[in-house]
């Protein structure tokens, strides 16, 4: 019996012992859980390179940068910079999406934040650089490197110092960056803006640290463990970039010029009016897509061509409508590659609009006499010459140009059967004649007298 409660015992002893060991081993799961669970909620950094001068692609780019980074869930923004500037209007659309992001932004500028570069990175609330690196100098220039009006400045200015304030840093020498006539004691001298460097920027609270990398920045401040997602660059993106180069663009004008025009001089061809086509909306898609070209620049387009078309297959000679169309066509193609917004042209450069203006005449003076050479040599080709009349007849063999029935009519009188502007038809002893009226316009129904027949035509004049 004694034996029995012993073995009972132990029994239960064992029994306990494996418990105590069973729950030691969840804690220590428990534990390990507990210690790995921060590998799990790593915190996420989108980053975004600003690499390239400051226009219509970097922004259209941010903006699906910062769709990313929300759909993505992301606890910081990185804007990796290195700028020389660009265009004021682009740069306060960029600041302003960064001011009015839910999430963090941060900027990284590993050599340049100049111009609009600066006034981005001050938007940003932590800015952080690399030993050489600068920010300032926001001064407006226009492409030669010439200071604009000072209208420009002012206005620069004025965002400068808002955007300082928004982010706690001194308004003063923010706008002391734009304007050369502001003096800070200890920092610039009148007539010399405001350009810091790294340490000059740490100082007087323009910049929270110096690194000299993205590891090192997210690392030192706040995310020792990190998931990064970059920003990529689409096909698109890409392909859209080529596209609005001022020599595509002037290509392609002088496609959209010359193919019209072709097509004028040899009508039922066809390509010469598809290639125009093709070249229309090859030279507006991507501007479209880049925000320079709006829809109503389109539709001036769009507009003018349907002018062209009614002038020249609806009304004969060449007036009001033609003239029209020709001034809507060049219009639309100079705006379409000029930063204005509506019809608010202020902030737009001047040289902007002269370096369009030349670009689209240019090209069109090419498309014009480009079309005229290449007219003659496809007309010249052996498949057009199986298709053109070529062979010559002579007067010497019995040919004669034109019935000389018309040369009869000189003198006769009859009514305009049409209107003449200035060509139409007209009614001659009951027969039927296309004519031209020596005046601009001759109504339907007045009287006409036939005054000669030169080049197979009739010459009317108003009784």
């Amino acid at each position: 019996m004694r034996i029995h409660l012993t073995l009972l015992f132990s029994f239960f002893l064992f029994l306990f012992s494996n418990a105590q060991e069973d729950t030691s081993s969840v804690e220590k799961d428990a534990i390990e859980v507990t210690e790995s669970a921060p590998t799990l909620s790593k915190k996420k950094v989108y980053t975004f390179d600003v690499k390239e001068e400051i226009g219509p692609g970097v922004w259209r780019k941010m903006q699906r940068a910062f769709e990313e980074a929300n759909a993505w869930n992301a606890d910081l923004i990185l804007l990796h910079m290195n700028t020389y500037g660009g265009a004021v209007l682009h740069a306060d659309s960029m600041r302003t999406k960064i001011l009015n992001s839910k999430i963090p932004v941060w900027v990284f500028i590993d050599n340049n934040a100049a111009s609009a570069g600066a006034l981005i990175s001050i938007a940003c609330d932590s800015i952080y650089m690399r030993k050489g690196a600068n920010i300032g100098a926001a001064t407006v220039v226009n492409q030669t490197g010439e200071q604009m009006p000072d209208k420009y400045q002012s206005y620069m200015r004025s965002t400068m110092r808002s955007t300082a304030e928004a982010k706690g840093r001194n308004p003063e020498i923010a706008q002391a960056m734009v304007d050369a006539s502001i003096k800070i004691d200890g920092i610039s001298d009148s007539g010399k803006v405001v350009t810091f460097t790294a340490s000059e920027a740490m100082k007087y609270g323009f910049c929270e640290g110096m690194h000299e990398t993205v590891d090192e920045v997210l690392i030192e401040n706040g995310y020792p463990e990190y998931e990064l997602k970059t920003y990529v660059t689409t096909s698109l993106e890409t392909f859209i970039g080529w596209m609005i180069n001022p020599a595509v663009s002037g290509i392609l004008i002088m496609i959209i010029i010359g193919g019209i025009y072709f097509e004028l001089q040899t009508p039922g061809v066809g390509f010469p009016l598809a290639a125009a086509v093709t070249a229309a909306l090859l030279y507006f898609t991507p501007l479209y897509l880049e925000g320079l070209a709006e829809n109503w620049e389109v539709i001036l387009f769009m507009v003018g061509i349907v002018l062209l078309g009614v002038e020249i297959f609806v009304i004969p000679g060449f007036g009001v409508a033609g003239v029209s169309g020709i001034a809507l066509i060049m219009t639309s193609l100079i705006l379409s590659l000029i930063n204005n917004v509506g019809f608010d042209f202020e902030m737009t450069m001047p040289t902007q609009i002269i370096n369009a203006f030349l670009t689209v005449i240019l090209a069109t003076v090419g498309g014009f006499f480009g079309s005229i050479y290449l007219a003659k040599r496809f007309l010249s080709t052996s498949m057009m010459s199986s298709m053109v009349l070529s062979s010559v007849q002579n007067s010497s063999e019995g040919f004669v140009g034109v019935n000389s029935k018309e040369h009869e009519l000189i003198g006769k009188q009859g009514i305009a059967s049409t209107i003449l502007r200035p060509a139409g038809k007209v009614e001659i002893d009951g027969d039927i004649y296309d004519a031209t009226a020596l005046t601009s316009y001759i109504d339907k129904g007045e009287a006409i007298q036939v005054v000669k027949f030169e080049t197979a035509q009739l010459f009317v004049r108003k009784l």
